[in-house]
């Protein structure tokens, strides 16, 4: 999968990881994925959820050693 940008929030808490997952993703064009690091256990639901209201398209998810990892095609 080719990452086009790469967000560390890591340590981050509620909100701030979508916060900066959509200031990231406005820098980004259609169909450019950015994969997000993240430590906010809230973070699976809320990133779900935000990538499908926006228009977006979480392509995986996966998580390791307390880090989530998210990987979001932008629509």
């Amino acid at each position: 999968m080719n990452i086009d940008k790469l967000l560390d929030t890591k340590g981050l808490a509620c909100p701030m990881p979508i916060v900066k997952t959509k200031k990231a993703i406005n820098e980004l064009t259609a169909g450019q994925v950015l994969e997000i690091h993240t430590t906010d256990k809230g973070a699976k639901n809320d990133l779900t959820a935000w990538a499908k209201s926006g228009g977006h398209k979480l392509l995986k998810y996966e998580e390791a050693n307390d880090v989530l990892k998210f990987w979001i095609k932008k629509g």
